[in-house]
């Protein structure tokens, strides 16, 4: 039996890497490749698909998970494997509400790509149990707590501490408290450093 497999991923030369495992493999077959989410969802929404690799920053009018979600309620039968690089925990826990069968990280790799694809299609669900630990200054990105997390995946998008506290549900001073902890942790001299570090490490990101 042959599986038809659709990818979405934006590096050309990721993209070709999961290509060339899909037609090596024997029992998986490449219906399409694309370079954005839109394009995979708009194909599996005309065409019988099985499995869908799906990175989850990738250009276009759609992020993966929102194409992934859109694929979840057009194609039931379609599975779904997340692959992305970038460490933000937020990603994890937005798949599983989508209900994505798997989750692979391109850089940590705890499980070849080719046997999450073939657990996937054997009914599993397979996400993995670390997520990437990147530097962040001084500390880690496994050091802070999930508020100070929630705090700082608002604050990469420029909100004040006023605004962070409205969306979170906290006080202002509470904000500022988990703000200058991270600092504290990172030795950043700013917020604003702390915000642009942070989302090009790809620690917190906001979609």
């Amino acid at each position: 039996m042959s599986y038809s497999v659709v990818v979405a991923e934006d590096y050309k030369m990721v993209r070709e890497v999961f290509v060339e495992t899909i037609r090596t493999a024997g029992k998986y077959s490449l219906s399409g490749a694309f370079s954005t989410a839109a394009e995979a969802l708009e194909y599996c929404r005309a065409n019988p698909v099985d499995l869908v690799l799906m990175d989850v920053l990738i250009p276009g009018s759609l992020s993966g998970l929102d194409a992934a979600r859109k694929i979840r309620e057009a194609c039931p039968e379609t599975k779904i494997l997340i692959v992305t690089s970038m460490p933000e925990m937020s990603f994890i826990n937005q798949a599983k509400e989508i209900g994505v069968e798997s989750f692979w990280y391109k850089e940590l790799q705890e499980q070849p790509l080719l046997e999450i694809m073939d657990r996937t299609m054997a009914g599993e669900s397979v996400y993995p149990t670390v997520c990437p630990r990147v530097a962040v200054g001084n500390t880690y990105s496994d050091a802070f707590t999930e508020r100070e997390a929630a705090v700082l995946r608002e604050l990469v998008t420029g909100a004040s501490n006023r605004e962070i506290a409205e969306i979170l549900h906290i006080k202002e001073s509470t904000v500022k408290m988990h703000v200058t902890n991270m600092l504290q942790k990172t030795g950043y001299h700013s917020r604003l450093e702390l915000a642009v570090k942070a989302r090009h490490l790809g620690v917190a990101i906001r979609e």
